[in-house]
């Protein structure tokens, strides 16, 4: 597994449409009158107080809260209205994540899924919010759930420069997603799952599982450790987690790849155990995308037919 080049961009627009145009065909047949319209407007439910953002309109800003603050920033009153389905991803942003070979890190297929699940989500006019993890899940950042299909680009690009990530409260994903979230969601998790403590993050899941409806979607990372016709006979190998290297035999390093497809194989297991469903993304993009739209497009109409 090498760094991927400095300039390889995770968010292709000219695939974002290609994803966009593959879910209105595969969805638009069988959804048609199956859903309900979440309505574009200032809502009924009182959620909150914020900082005024581009877009927001003049009407919802609190006059007098914002006096308080001397207008830097306006304050705004957030309202919400029932929505069929809220979707928060859970993304991987692990820095293993920029790491791939020719030109295409980890990171991207986990944008590429991303973008799956969003677009999905605005197909269905579905609330879409984003979650990001790093290693050891010291620092758990998001972008609150919004509407539309410039939100879903917002949040990829804010996935691949991490920028714009707000911190989550909670050190865990399952304290992150308890301040996040004030109903039950249907909450997609992708990642390799290419770290240490993945079982007791699948049993953590299995706990969130209990309020919301969480599933897997494990990128199949094999790709990034496939043999590129290494001659050398010892090859220097560096985690980029933990910044140890170390140095082993080329028949070790062409194992790599059949050691991480048996890693996720048993993470695979694991979460099925306890009762989580998974969605394997193989590098094949037509065949991920098409599996991973028709999934969630099936989790959220069986939400909203309870």
């Amino acid at each position: 597994m090498t760094h991927a080049p400095a300039a390889t961009s995770y968010v292709d627009f000219n695939l974002i449409t290609k994803i966009e145009l593959l879910i209105l065909k595969r969805l638009a047949g069988g959804t048609t009158g199956d859903h309900r319209s979440r309505a574009d407007g200032s809502g009924f439910d009182f959620v909150g107080l914020r900082d005024w953002q581009a877009g927001d309109r003049f009407s919802s800003i609190d006059w007098p809260q914002s006096t308080i603050t001397n207008f830097a920033p306006m304050i705004v009153r957030e309202f919400d209205q029932p929505s069929t389905a809220t979707v928060l991803a859970v993304a991987d942003a692990s820095l293993s994540t920029r790491c791939g070979v020719d030109g295409v890190p980890v990171g991207a297929v986990v944008a590429r899924a991303l973008a799956t699940i969003g677009l999905s989500a605005s197909f269905f006019q579905d609330r879409f919010g984003l979650l990001a993890f790093d290693r050891g899940f010291g620092a758990v950042s998001g972008i609150p759930a919004r509407t539309g299909r410039g939100h879903v680009v917002h949040c990829l690009e804010a996935y691949e420069s991490r920028r714009g990530l707000e911190p989550v409260a909670g050190t865990t994903v399952a304290a992150a997603l308890s301040s996040s979230l004030r109903s039950a969601s249907l909450v997609p998790v992708v990642s390799d799952f290419l770290f240490d403590d993945a079982p007791a993050f699948i049993r953590e899941l299995a706990y969130v599982n209990v309020t919301h409806d969480v599933f897997l979607v494990v990128v199949d990372s094999a790709f990034a450790f496939v043999d590129r016709g290494v001659s050398a006979g010892w090859v220097t190998v560096r985690d980029v987690e933990h910044g140890d290297a170390q140095v082993v035999s080329r028949k070790a390093f062409r194992a790599l790849a059949q050691q991480a497809r048996a890693w996720q194989d048993d993470v695979v297991a694991a979460a099925r155990a306890s009762d989580l469903d998974v969605v394997v993304l193989s590098p094949d993009q037509a065949e991920g995308e098409i599996a991973l739209a028709e999934f969630v497009a099936e989790r959220r109409l069986r939400k909203v037919a309870r």
